[in-house]
């Protein structure tokens, strides 16, 4: 095992970096895959290419390690939004999603309406943005065939209750964007029929990586629309013939993966197994604790989950209308980096947010409250 100080240690971004829920920098073991498996390909030394193929199975292999589902059930996807639109044009019925859900969500299910006809979006009226059980449960019909919705919501910072949505929802599918939590959540992937996530953001392993998982139920009623050349049974290159798609996930792959991106996934997820998610998700939310501390010190409106239960590793402030502006600038001055949208300020930090950040988010604070009180 290593410890959470270890891991801490083995990323290296700037201070004043708060936006791991945009893209999240990597460390010093994915970087290391990249070039070492970048040095292999340029040489081409005999016999090294066709050992990249075996990144495919090591790729698998940490992410069930991780997320606890069995490697039979995963495919390496090269991004969360592939993943979803698989999982969207080959549903059939309504699916349940919030507008205001990420927009991965809801154009994947939109595009699959438009062009195949085969599934209708069905709208959510939400909590302030948040799916919940309660306010699910009054929206359901019998055209309902699937649910969609964030394991953290990338507006709000809300984390989905799993469980509860699973009880309400009973035997429909239950597709979960879990970008915003995978690697640093502890969620309960068992209760979902098909989990997509991206590997850039918690997970920092770069872009290009990311997974699909089905339940067996839902590798039996997914339609595998998009199913490459790569996805058949036989090992050969299937030539002269389109033969029919594999049976369970791997028949939603188009062509052969970056072989470097499972690397680097790989790499990303093995350090997380050998930390443990829960022991990475406490050292997180110490650090949104001392965040909306700090903002309450400073009056700064905090929007997103205070409650533990409720909330991962976002931070959502809201100011005043005219006091944006300021909040912006003064963050900007003193080299914080946080993602601003529909008048509030986002922050995000990891297990590698350190105490210089710290120091100069309160500057920034400082310098805000300054200037709002002239």
């Amino acid at each position: 095992m290593t410890s959470i100080d270890d891991y801490a240690a083995s990323f290296g971004e700037e201070p004043g970096y708060l936006n791991f829920a945009y893209v999240g920098p990597p460390g010093r073991a994915v970087k290391d895959e990249e070039y070492a498996h970048t040095e292999l390909l340029g040489r081409a030394r005999f016999g090294t290419i066709d050992g990249l193929l075996d990144q495919d199975a090591r790729a698998r292999s940490a992410i069930a390690a991780v997320s606890g589902i069995p490697e039979s059930r995963v495919a390496f996807e090269p991004n969360t939004s592939i993943g979803l639109m698989h999982a969207m044009f080959g549903i059939s019925g309504g699916v349940a999603v919030s507008p205001a859900d990420f927009p991965a969500i809801t154009y994947a299910a939109v595009r699959a309406s438009e062009a195949l006809g085969t599934i209708t979006p069905i709208w959510l009226e939400t909590d302030h943005g948040r799916v919940t059980p309660g306010n699910l449960k009054r929206q359901l019909t019998k055209s309902v065939a699937a649910v969609a919705v964030s394991l953290v919501d990338f507006r709000t910072g809300y984390l989905a209750d799993l469980e509860g949505i699973r009880q309400v929802i009973g035997e429909r599918l239950l597709i979960v964007d879990a970008i915003q939590g995978f690697g640093v959540v502890d969620a309960p992937y068992e209760v979902a029929d098909i989990v997509v996530a991206g590997g850039q953001k918690w997970v920092r392993a770069g872009w290009g990586t990311g997974l699909l998982a089905l339940s067996e139920r839902a590798a039996e009623t997914l339609v595998p629309v998009f199913s490459g050349f790569s996805a058949t049974d036989t090992d050969e290159l299937p030539v002269d013939e389109v033969r029919p798609p594999t049976a369970g996930v791997r028949a939603f792959q188009v062509s052969h993966p970056d072989y470097i991106a499972q690397a680097r996934f790989a790499a990303a997820l093995e350090e997380i197994a050998s930390v443990g998610v829960p022991a990475i998700n406490t050292a997180i939310g110490e650090r949104v604790s001392r965040i909306i501390e700090l903002a309450d010190e400073f009056a700064i409106p905090v929007v997103s989950p205070r409650e533990t239960a409720e909330r991962a590793g976002i931070v959502v402030l809201e100011p005043l209308p005219d006091q944006l502006t300021v909040l912006t600038a003064s963050l900007f001055n003193h080299g914080v980096t946080t993602t601003m949208r529909d008048g509030r300020v986002r922050l995000a930090p990891h297990v590698s947010t350190d105490e210089e950040t710290f120091d100069m988010l309160r500057a920034s604070f400082v310098s805000f409250a300054s200037a709002i009180n002239l």
